[in-house]
């Protein structure tokens, strides 16, 4: 565990610092005569904690030999001023301001959360979008109607689709044989989701497809009952997505409201 946090920085490059410091979890830390502040290692614990790091002794070992070695090149840099130069400072204060803006947004969220009747509402919706099915598909993506209709004259006298599918334009399923494997139709464009879900399995359709890509030529493979997750099982996803738009909103009334010279 604590090589793997060790690794997360790249003050892990210090390979041989010499210290003094205390590492008992009721004891302050020690570097060179300065204390390094509860609230840091606190800071980095929660951080861990929020990736899924259970908060033991080994994790606070970790945090305070990392906390120690960004002491130490700290002390290392300020002898040589290094914070004290025009670029340094730059960077400091941007990261500063980065800082300062999560913790606003989250407070924003905090203040704004999405409730319970609103994330279900998303869920239906979802659910309605989604669908109940699912298809697998195979396509031939053609330049224009004419390539399409000859490539469906071919599949008529028995060409085999995946062959055929090697002169498709997306490069995507080309080498697949078009396959564009389990999807719903809310996955695709309009004119494309509706030819899928007026085949019948195993069939193709018998006129091109038109959409912004090109013509289109769609084999429906299968279909099968989709299973979408429950309510509980989709809300973090949810309400993670929600913030998100939350957020956005929120930046842009106040974009609209800010007073911006040239």
């Amino acid at each position: 565990m604590k090589s793997a946090l060790l690794r997360t920085s790249v003050l892990a490059v210090v390979t041989a610092l010499s210290v003094h410091a205390a590492y008992a979890a009721d004891q302050t830390v020690s570097v060179n005569g300065k204390t390094i502040p509860k609230e840091r290692i606190e800071t980095l614990v929660a951080g861990q904690m929020a990736q899924g790091q259970p908060d033991t002794p080994e994790l606070r070992n970790a945090v305070r030999e990392e906390l120690v070695r960004r002491e130490i090149l700290m002390q290392a840099a300020t002898a040589k001023g290094i914070d004290k130069k025009k670029d340094v400072l730059t960077q400091v204060e941007m990261a500063r301001q980065q800082v300062v803006i999560g913790a606003y947004l989250q407070d924003y969220v905090k203040s704004n959360a999405p409730s319970e009747a609103q994330i279900r509402q998303e869920y239906e919706a979802i659910k309605a979008r989604v669908g109940d099915r699912e298809y697998k598909v195979r396509h031939i993506l053609v330049q224009n109607a004419d390539e399409a209709r000859a490539i469906i004259a071919k599949l008529a006298k028995g060409e085999k689709f995946e062959d055929m599918a090697r002169q498709s334009m997306d490069p995507g399923s080309k080498e697949r044989g078009g396959d564009l494997g389990w999807s719903t139709p809310a996955s695709y464009v309009k004119p494309f989701a509706d030819a899928v879900v007026a085949l019948k399995p195993g069939t193709y359709t018998k006129e091109p497809v038109k959409t912004d890509f090109g013509y289109h030529v769609i084999l429906l493979e299968e279909s099968r009952d989709l299973k979408l997750p429950t309510l509980e099982e989709a809300k973090p996803q949810i309400t993670q997505r929600m913030a998100q738009q939350i957020v956005e909103k929120h930046v842009n009334e106040l974009r609209a409201k800010a007073k911006v010279s040239p």
